[in-house]
């Protein structure tokens, strides 16, 4: 890596959005460009449903220590892609040069679980709480190589007693972080929707993964609580971690967001800077694919006005997909 592109971490001024957009200079803006260091790596993975095909991306790296928003329509192949490349679906592909690699490590045919002991860990469009649990339960799951779910183990207490604590107390640490502390001992399922998402962004961070992959963090979240969620994901990438995140909201996107890449019909379409491929024709006819009836305005340009209009024609295709269900 050159001294241009130096390993981005908090001590390199990353909270500073001019230092983070001097980072990316050097990246070409243009779909499946080359970065300089690339903490994911995933090559030809196409999934197919029948005749449709969700996903087909032929090249995508994602850079080590950057925040990453994968954006597009509804329907096109975000979360498909995340669940393969995490181990919770396999790609049609397998065996004929479908590749993906996490930290130089091939995951090719990995299971979810190996996945994130491998230090890529993701969060859910849908939270995974265990209702039924108590929050500081939820946390303490997320602890890997724990010696007491070994069966013998189990009936030593003195062997993993000293362990759990150093387990709870972390737990206890990112509680705090996250604002739920005081909600320790409450079951999960008590708590409210933008709540759950913080806990599960805790619990993820519980096995200190390399990667985090956030999968719509801001849906159904109040503005206060998305407010913290930006500032929890910022604050990762200013700890050195590498965020990668599936987001509708183009606000958010542009907020927090060091490179953006857009899918469209399964295909990655365009990659930059939030600003670069707002203006992108490719971005424009993809978002217009599925909202023939928005207005982009004399500049071909997705204009905060028209951002509005379609997170607003978004949220009603979810409304009306959630009274289906």
């Amino acid at each position: 890596m050159s001294d241009q592109m130096a390993q981005p971490t908090a001590a390199s001024g990353m909270a500073d959005p001019a230092a983070r957009r001097a980072l990316t200079g050097g990246f070409a803006p243009e779909p499946g460009s080359a970065k300089p260091d690339p903490i994911l790596v995933v090559d030809n993975i196409v999934r197919q449903f029948g005749g449709m095909t969700a996903v087909d991306v032929g090249h995508l790296e994602v850079q080590r220590g950057l925040i990453t928003a994968l954006i597009g329509p509804n329907g096109a192949g975000k979360t498909t892609f995340f669940n393969l490349i995490t181990g919770f679906d396999r790609p049609t592909t397998a065996g004929k040069g479908a590749h993906w690699a996490f930290d130089g490590r091939t995951l090719d045919k990995t299971s979810a679980s190996s996945v994130a002991r491998a230090g890529m860990v993701r969060t859910f469009q849908l939270t995974k709480a265990l209702s039924a649990m108590t929050v500081i339960e939820n946390m303490m799951l997320g602890a890997q190589d724990q010696a007491g779910e070994n069966l013998f183990k189990s009936m030593f207490r003195g062997t993993w007693a000293k362990q759990e604590r150093e387990i709870e107390a972390k737990a206890d640490e990112l509680l705090g972080r996250f604002k739920l502390y005081e909600k320790k001992h409450d079951y999960a399922g008590s708590l409210s929707g933008g709540q759950r998402k913080l806990l599960e962004m805790a619990r993820a961070l519980m096995s200190d993964p390399k990667m985090i992959m956030l999968d719509e963090p801001m849906a159904g979240v109040n503005p206060a609580l998305t407010q913290s969620l930006l500032g929890h994901v910022q604050s990762l990438r200013d700890e050195g971690m590498t965020v990668l995140f599936v987001e509708h909201d183009m606000h958010v996107v542009r907020h927090i967001s060091d490179w953006v890449a857009v899918m469209a019909e399964g295909k990655l379409v365009a990659e930059g800077p939030a600003d670069t491929v707002m203006s992108d024709q490719a971005v424009i006819d993809a978002y217009l694919g599925a909202h023939h009836d928005t207005d982009l305005g004399d500049d071909a340009l997705l204009t905060d006005e028209a951002i509005e209009e379609l997170e607003e024609e978004v949220a009603a295709e979810r409304e009306a997909e959630e009274e289906t269900k």
